[in-house]
């Protein structure tokens, strides 16, 4: 039986090889095409109106002052945040699986959104921190429950399903110190605290864009120079070592830059739920390619959650709901499904 690949090899002026799926590629392009276009529905609406056409002028810098100050001011970093969160969980999301090689291995599960949070919770509850620090607390929690991960998942290398078990019991103990840190919270931080840990862009600003932009910028190049060891460790340690893969230094940069994506995107928005577990999953499924489906998994990311936030806003009437509890309903009946599936095909 043949089998034809869709892929497609191309070769760069400076000698770089890469590998392209037209499919793959038509994907991230119409997704990069719906969030885009989701973003500029969500500038546009609201209590003030702007059509799509007066969004586009202004951000093109032809708007009155009025429709400056509210489309770049009030309402283009809320969008921006957005894509950026979507985009950082996305990835994150695909590293995690594509290592663990689980469809479970995701930030939600292995606990590092929950570390996150706890991070969040010590400066807010203990030390009635500003913005700026609980963005710290944020990055400091999730870093430390991602070594906690790595090191208690470690025996002669880090194995997917160990990894998601370890994860899972890291989860449970970090959501338990989350609700103590609430019982010693006075009714100011607790209620501060509360509507951080449901995951919400409402009143983002250009503060929160550019430390998320600056970051992607840097692990987002970092991570795709690294795609094709990635894809080589999916078919295991042994293959990978042989065609000259460092498995476990790979492994750990990639790791590092998951924790420091997820754990940034949480800094910027709360602990969005469920973006991080299905992004990656719909990307493989639309595309129908192997290996990680690291940039489709990054599109679907951002433009998931700027259509949640969306749909946060404008789909419950007079009732603005924040994106987390948008993305939470729709990630767990996806993961409901992804359980019964998985359970069918006899993997859990």
């Amino acid at each position: 039986m043949k089998t034809h690949s869709r892929s497609r090899a191309v070769r760069t002026p400076g000698g770089l090889s890469v590998r392209l799926d037209p499919r793959a590629l038509t994907v991230v392009v119409l997704l990069l095409v719906a969030a885009c276009a989701a973003g500029i529905a969500l500038i546009g609406t609201g209590d003030a109106k702007i059509p799509a056409v007066d969004v586009l002028r202004t951000l093109a810098g032809n708007g009155t002052a009025y429709q400056d100050f509210i489309v770049n001011e009030l309402r283009l970093p809320r969008v921006l945040v957005g894509l950026l969160v979507g985009a950082s969980l996305g990835l994150g999301g695909a590293l995690f699986q594509s290592i663990s090689r689980n469809p479970l291995g995701s930030p939600d599960v292995l606990g590092l959104s929950q570390g996150s949070t706890a991070g969040a919770l010590t400066v807010i509850v203990l030390l009635s921190g500003s913005a700026s620090q609980v963005t710290v607390g944020a990055l400091a929690g999730g870093l430390a429950t991602g070594a906690a991960v790595y090191l208690l998942a470690w025996k002669q290398g880090v194995h997917g399903y160990r990894m998601v078990l370890v994860g899972i019991g890291v989860n449970a103990v970090m959501t338990a110190v989350n609700g103590y840190l609430l019982t010693k919270a006075d009714l100011v931080d607790a209620a501060r605290a509360v509507v951080w840990m449901t995951g919400s862009l409402n009143g983002r600003d250009w503060e929160q864009v550019w430390p998320l932009l600056a970051l992607c910028a840097v692990l987002v190049p970092l991570v795709l120079v690294n795609a094709r060891g990635l894809r080589m460790m999916e078919m295991g340690d042994d293959i990978s070592h042989a065609l000259g893969v460092r498995v476990q230094w790979v492994r750990l940069l990639l790791m590092v830059s998951a924790v420091l994506l997820t754990a940034a995107a949480t800094a910027a928005a709360g602990p969005v739920s469920f973006v991080a577990l299905t992004a990656p999953q719909l990307a493989r499924r639309l595309t129908r390619s192997p290996g990680p489906n690291l940039v489709p998994s990054l599109c679907m990311g951002a433009a998931l959650l700027v259509a949640a936030d969306w749909a946060s806003q404008r789909a419950f009437g007079a009732d603005q709901l924040p994106v987390g509890v948008v993305t939470g309903v729709l990630g767990g009946a996806y993961l409901l499904w992804l359980l019964v599936t998985e359970r069918r095909a006899g993997r859990i």
